[in-house]
């Protein structure tokens, strides 16, 4: 990537949101976030910039979108998401921010058991979601409305949808690649590496892919 570039982290806080911002300083870049809690940032760094807030503040969503190159969300709150589908909202204001301060790239990450808007889970995918991991299907709709409100209403932006599966805070287990049908349970680090790759990459857009590790 030619340059510095600006990167706008949203999730910033979480463990992926932590990983992916320390490849995205160490790769030279900066990097823009919103946070609840700043102090869970243990260091400082000048070109890290740490603003206080949460995406269901009235915050200035143009501010903080204003002279980015790439927007990221890695989002998730399964306790919120029973009541209310908060990252649609979200991601509603967010994208005419985008618009209007003529920033294109975005990638969201989702779970790997929410179903694209171009196909359906596979049968493993699909009993998955209904038995163990059922406690968290306002996350999963949560999620579809984003990917369907992207698909339907915003194609003049260059999105990305990561369907991720994360487990541990463990070490690398390796490379994530881009898949329509297959998927791997990954540490944050590796999820974090996979979105920054695939952030940058042209053929990524307008997809709603899950990852895995090639064998």
């Amino acid at each position: 990537m030619a340059g510095t570039k600006t990167f706008l982290v949203f999730g910033g806080t979480g463990q992926t949101g932590q990983h992916f911002i320390s490849i995205v300083l160490e790769q030279g870049h900066k990097v823009r976030t919103l946070a609840r809690n700043p102090s869970k940032f243990s260091y400082t760094n000048p070109a890290l910039e740490v603003h206080q807030g949460s995406i269901s503040d009235a915050y200035d969503l143009d501010e903080l979108v204003k002279g980015t190159d790439f927007v990221i969300a890695m989002l998730g709150d399964a306790t919120q998401q029973r009541e209310q589908k908060i990252n649609t909202e979200f991601v509603r204001r967010l994208i005419p921010a985008m618009r209007r301060q003529g920033v294109k790239r975005f990638l969201y990450q989702a779970g790997g058991l929410s179903r694209p808007p171009d196909r359906r889970l596979s049968p493993v995918l699909w009993t998955i979601r209904k038995t163990v991991a059922r406690g968290y299907n306002g996350q999963h709709q949560d999620n579809e409305a984003v990917m369907s409100y992207l698909a339907d209403e915003a194609n003049d932006i260059e999105w990305i949808v990561h369907r991720a599966a994360i487990r541990s805070n463990g070490p690398s287990k390796g490379v994530l690649k881009r898949s329509r049908t297959k998927l791997s349970v990954a540490p944050f680090v590796d999820c974090a590496a996979y979105n920054y790759a695939t952030l940058l990459h042209p053929s990524a857009i307008h997809t709603c892919d899950l990852s895995r590790y090639e064998t």
